[in-house]
């Protein structure tokens, strides 16, 4: 059996959350080299995967010539950086979201990984999520009708500031809009397609804050309304997605179940129904039928995060093709950068020409 080393920079919660557990459980994969410049990074390593080699720097991964796969699970001021390097060195590199901070750079990375003939991707994971994995399906189950709106949104309640966390301060790639936002924006366009327009309000709510802590997109469809919510003054919680269309309605509330438990130290092996909700949390589907009020508690589908790198080991063994291509993951950031626009002149922004997946 093929395995490909990898090696995984970061290992804050991006890295030991929402990596190193679908990584070490892949039979295709093994965590080989890791980055924890932390006491306490490192003790969490040496105890969930001692197999595994603790590193200080980016470096003595990228020129490792063992490490087949460099994961980027940093800040986003260093995705750019350590991106060129590792695709530079010949490796295969996963990037975690937001893909950069500018949409020139992930052109420039998209180029370098082509010429080079190496597999580049981002980890846009909510797309295994429980909550979108059945909105979408009802979606395309035609049992709305024509969709004529769609809210999706992000609401946290945190009224004060974490120290030192680089997600507070007002830098570029800062702000939960980039962060939350770019999940939902990834949604949309795997749900829709491109969008003709966005318009943005965001905003800095809580006391002391310096980055984007509140915001809404508004992407414009033929006949379709996109709107992305985000906030971190939600102490009461409101619904995660709710779609209207046609024939009725669907309302989903409730979070993936997924991130708890991996925050937890629970790995999908370890349970029978790893990412299956709970019944509280399945959507309510209202709608006319054949003429008929039908109302329906819909069973959620399986929230699957291990699936990303499963897709990522079968596109190197040639036996399927690139689930989240890095394309994709530049519109993205192209879209966040003319919401700004949009917010900074106040004005509806055209997409034509903007986008390219």
């Amino acid at each position: 059996m093929k395995k490909f080393k990898v090696g995984l920079i970061g290992f804050s919660i991006g890295g030991h959350v929402f990596h190193a557990p679908f990584i070490h459980e892949n039979p295709n994969l093994l965590l080989y080299k890791v980055s924890a410049r932390k006491p306490d990074q490192q003790k969490m390593l040496s105890e969930r995967y001692p197999e595994a080699i603790s590193v200080s720097s980016a470096e003595e991964i990228i020129q490792d010539p063992a490490v087949d796969i460099v994961v980027i699970a940093t800040s986003n001021d260093v995705h750019y950086s350590f991106a060129k390097s590792a695709l530079e060195a010949g490796k295969h590199v996963v990037v975690e979201k937001p893909f950069t901070n500018y949409s020139w750079e992930a052109d420039e990375l998209i180029g370098l990984a082509k010429s080079k003939g190496l597999l580049l991707s981002v980890h846009h994971n909510a797309r295994f999520h429980a909550d979108f994995k059945t909105v979408k399906s009802i979606i395309a189950s035609g049992r709305l009708g024509r969709v004529v709106n769609y809210e999706a949104r992000y609401d946290r309640f945190r009224n004060f500031l974490r120290p030192g966390a680089w997600r507070e301060e007002n830098l570029p790639g800062s702000g939960i809009h980039y962060d939350l936002g770019a999940h939902l924006i990834d949604q949309a366009l795997q749900t829709f397609g491109h969008p003709q327009a966005v318009f943005a309000d965001l905003r800095v709510q809580r006391d002391d804050a310096k980055a984007i802590d509140d915001f809404e997109f508004i992407l414009t469809y033929p006949g379709l309304k996109v709107s992305l919510k985000g906030q971190m003054l939600a102490k009461i919680p409101t619904a995660r997605y709710a779609v209207y269309g046609t024939n009725g309605s669907f309302v989903k509330w409730g979070v993936d179940p997924q991130e708890e438990l991996l925050r937890q130290g629970v790995k999908p092996s370890d349970i029978q129904d790893w990412g299956q909700e709970q019944e509280e949390y399945f959507g309510q589907l209202a709608i006319i039928e054949n003429g008929i009020d039908v109302e329906e508690r819909i069973e959620s589908e399986v929230g699957a995060g291990q699936d990303f790198y499963k897709n990522i080991v079968n596109t190197l063994l040639s036996e399927e093709e690139l689930f989240v291509k890095p394309e994709q993951a530049r519109d993205v950031i192209r879209i966040l950068e003319l919401a700004e626009l949009s917010w900074k002149e106040q004005r509806t922004i055209s997409l034509a020409g903007e986008l390219i997946s």
